[in-house]
């Protein structure tokens, strides 16, 4: 099978041989391989061609020795596209000369006469850098149409109540900070969006937003998880790897269900809070970090903390700021822009010619408890977007118990049961419903299956 030759290479020297050997030898290496004696063509031919790497003699005829012309076509080349790959040459080369080179914005630097096997090993390196550079570019411009889109502060959140308006006031003052933010809410109240907004909205936007369900790490994998670990560490380390503190060095890093932690766990977790270095696992080193840290849970941590369930040092170093989400029947008039934002959603996704919920379907909403708020109620607007078969969605096309509290039926009234209880009750409810069957119970409550089965054993169903 033939090779694919890649790459686009531009060579300047004064040299007419060395060019002519040059191009002999690269061309079966790469696509294209351009040649000019005269450095004065350098802008004609940068701007017809994009070239992957341009391979630049230091020395020209005007200044047989210094480099300072190699050193001004350089940096000619940079002021016309800063993303350019620029390999020197030289035939007077020494430590100096390269360090200059480089600190110019050179790549490399190869001396005359090369070898052909060094010389196509600095181009190919070169070449990926160039591609490296050529994706950084591509993810920059993508995230500035992202967050034109999303420049609005809150675009993706929608809540028109009072106690919707007030988060988002809370929001615009402690985002620009590095205030440590708990966040608190029953499951699907929408904790990740709101992390989100306030990273969106703060300093370290442009950096990066690392989301770690606690829920789903088991305590063997805790620390590598989140510390990361070196190759050769235990058994299965068959490489390095970067755990999450790290990957969000600079940005922000969003702990959720953060009341699902062990007590040995949260002890590691308060170390690394309180010194700002992570080690990895099997490593000696410490690395330092600097993240804005956010974490939410749905459990009452102000009772776990006298139950001696959760570390008091800990809840301390993490609420900073508390935001407390409301759930959705406690704020009722969110619900009409939420239904019919999601119902334009997924009358898209499933080509469904549907535009409106009848007054009679929404009257119908609000009476409903929403034990699992926003995501039960998206769950329940797709489901009828699939089943209608009208341009209107009606009460029928929704599956809603319309009252809080069955008779005779365990219920979720929330006067008379603290959150773990209502969970427990909600659990017990779903999977009586699915006839014990976890992965469509665990569905219906917006829990993985690991989930699910970690709250089964806390409450010892």
């Amino acid at each position: 099978m033939t090779e694919t030759r890649q790459g686009k290479i531009l060579i300047v020297d004064d040299n007419e041989d060395l060019l002519k050997a040059a191009k002999m030898h690269l061309k079966r290496h790469f696509a294209q391989v351009d040649i000019e004696k005269n450095p004065e063509s350098i802008p004609t031919l940068m701007a017809n061609e994009d070239y992957d790497v341009i391979l630049l003699d230091m020395n020209f005829t005007k200044d047989v020795s210094s480099g300072s012309e190699g050193y001004y076509w350089l940096q000619k080349i940079l002021d016309i596209d800063p993303s350019s790959v620029v390999v020197l040459i030289t035939a007077y080369g020494d430590v100096q000369m390269a360090v200059k080179a480089i600190k110019a914005g050179a790549t490399d630097f190869v001396l005359k006469p090369w070898e052909n096997e060094k010389l196509l090993a600095t181009l190919f390196s070169s070449m990926r850098l160039r591609e490296s550079r050529d994706q950084v570019e591509t993810l920059k411009i993508k995230n500035q149409e992202i967050n034109h889109v999303i420049n609005e502060k809150f675009s993706d959140i929608i809540g028109q109540s009072q106690a919707m308006q007030k988060i988002f006031q809370t929001i615009e003052r402690v985002a620009q900070t590095d205030a440590n933010v708990l966040i608190l809410g029953e499951n699907g109240t929408g904790k990740e969006m709101i992390a989100r907004a306030i990273h969106r909205n703060s300093a370290r936007k442009s950096e990066s937003f690392v989301a770690v369900d606690l829920g789903s790490v088991t305590e063997t994998l805790f620390e590598t998880e989140l510390f990361g670990h070196k190759k050769g560490a235990f058994t299965d380390a068959k490489e390095d790897r970067v755990g999450r503190f790290e990957l969000a060095n600079g940005g922000t890093l969003f702990l959720d269900e953060i009341g699902n932690l062990s007590m040995p766990l949260q002890a590691k977790l308060l170390t690394v809070l309180q010194n700002r270095k992570v080690s990895r696992v099997g490593a000696n080193k410490e690395l330092p970090i600097d993240i804005r840290l956010i974490c939410a849970t749905n459990m009452p941590l102000y009772d776990m903390v006298k139950e001696n369930k959760f570390r008091q040092d800990l809840l301390y170093r993490v609420n900073t700021i508390e935001i407390e989400i409301p759930p959705l029947r406690e704020r009722p008039e969110d619900i009409p822009p939420l239904a019919h934002f999601f119902l334009k959603s997924y009358a898209s996704k499933y080509e469904k010619n549907i535009s409106k919920i009848s007054d009679a379907a929404i009257a119908r909403m609000n009476k409903h408890s929403w034990p699992g708020n926003i995501r039960e109620l998206q769950h329940a607007i797709e489901r009828a977007v699939i089943m209608s078969s009208s341009h209107v969605l009606q009460p029928e096309d929704f599956n809603l118990n319309v009252s809080n509290v069955k008779e005779n039926e365990p219920g979720l009234n929330l006067d008379a049961y603290n959150l773990e209880e209502v969970e427990k009750l909600l659990i017990r409810k779903v999977l009586k419903k699915y006839n014990g069957n976890i992965t469509q119970a665990a569905t219906e409550l917006g829990l993985t299956r690991s989930s699910l089965y970690r709250r089964l054993e806390k409450h010892g169903l």
